[in-house]
């Protein structure tokens, strides 16, 4: 009866590792700054979700691996209680990286068996589903910490030369522009099958004529950007994004450096000579609306990014809109814990669209809606034009 949600499980959670095999033990208890978790966290953390809120509440006879492990591994949840602060993951030396590896074990024993076993009804079917998306969250926040974490080493190590993931991406299409005309549109998910909370809510929008490209922004098209002085003209960028700038001195997207007069950037592959054909990554949302302004364009809206988003290829970077994260007409968030999960962030964050190349397969909708504060460059982010 559960074979199928068996199948999904062993599979998601086998990649989590995979996506874990090229590290060093010392890699996986690094955390440079408050918005990167040590990997080691993730593969507790995602581990603990079905602990806790399927094994704990619903598996008879169940035993705690460790009862410590709600204090370690919890991350925002206020109703399940005390937890270690963010800033403190890369302070856990314990449990060791190999307890944690123990950890997963006995979970998925205990979830395998317990799928195998138990008449699973359509809320616990609903709530294991949750758990699995939320580790293929985690899956793409693995790659883009351990960029981070690898990124600032000052060796500049490779993850690895053969992953499945150092597939560089490729911007190969012919730019166009897409016109989308005027009406009244719907947006939201709609129809059967998994979606979070946030994108619940299908409702009517209003759109006045538009344009957006067909293509995302190009390095070449953005190291244009930093040569016309972009970062040196506070006309492009909102006070708060000059601020960001003055402030932090930045003059590239992360990752970029300029070494013996080229443009060099970060990769899985180590350090490489930048692509100007691959899309550009790494940049924040004050970057990427400076660069639209630049341009004499802007970013579009998450509506108009919906509606528009069968008429071009997307998943290649999350692509920033000029849209604050704010909940849907109607939304309500769900008792309990799992009500904190998308809810308590609907403030100070701006939506993103799409998916990246680091996004699980299986994980992605044209209704998805990411959110990240406006500073925020180490998620696989990028840039479509509108006008």
């Amino acid at each position: 009866m559960n074979n199928d949600l068996l199948h999904q499980y062993k599979r998601i959670r086998l990649q989590s590792e995979r996506i874990c095999s090229p590290l060093g033990n010392e890699d996986y208890v690094v955390q440079p700054i408050v918005d990167v978790s040590p990997p080691k966290w993730h593969l507790g953390h995602t581990t603990w979700f079905f602990e806790t809120f399927i094994l704990k509440p619903f598996a008879s006879d169940y035993r705690e691996f460790d009862n410590q492990y709600n204090f370690v591994f919890n991350s925002y949840y206020e109703t399940v209680g005390a937890r270690v602060i963010r800033t403190d993951r890369g302070n856990l030396s314990r449990p060791s990286v190999s307890e944690v590896f123990r950890y997963r074990k006995y979970i998925d024993e205990q979830m395998e068996h317990f799928l195998s076993n138990t008449s699973i009804d359509e809320p616990l079917r609903g709530t294991i589903i949750l758990g699995l998306h939320h580790e293929q969250q985690h899956q793409e926040l693995l790659y883009t910490d351990i960029k981070y974490i690898l990124g600032h080493n000052p060796l500049f190590p490779a993850y690895s030369v053969d992953h499945e993931f150092t597939k560089p991406a490729t911007n190969n299409e012919t730019p166009k522009v897409i016109p989308i005309p005027a009406g009244i549109y719907e947006i939201g998910f709609k129809g059967d099958g998994f979606c979070f909370d946030n994108e619940c809510g299908c409702h009517k929008v209003y759109l006045d004529d538009y344009t957006i490209t067909s293509t995302l922004a190009s390095n070449r098209e953005y190291l244009d950007f930093i040569h016309d002085g972009g970062y040196r003209d506070f006309r492009y960028w909102h006070a708060e994004g000059w601020d960001w700038v003055k402030t932090n001195k930045v003059n590239a997207p992360l990752y970029w450096h300029f070494i013996d007069g080229a443009w060099m950037y970060y990769t899985f592959k180590g350090l490489k000579h930048i692509d100007l054909n691959e899309p550009v990554c790494h940049v924040s949302f004050y970057e990427a609306s400076a660069f639209a302004s630049w341009k004499g364009k802007r970013l579009p809206t998450e509506a108009e990014w919906e509606i528009a988003s069968p008429n071009f290829d997307w998943g290649q970077r999350w692509e920033w809109t000029g849209s604050a994260y704010l909940p849907y007409p109607g939304f309500k968030k769900a008792a309990g814990a799992i009500g904190e999960y998308n809810g308590k962030f609907m403030v100070n964050q701006m939506v993103l669209r799409g998916a990246s190349v680091a996004t699980p397969d299986g994980h992605s909708r044209n209704t998805y809606r990411n959110f990240f504060h406006a500073p925020h460059q180490w998620q696989f982010t990028g840039i479509r034009l509108a006008e």
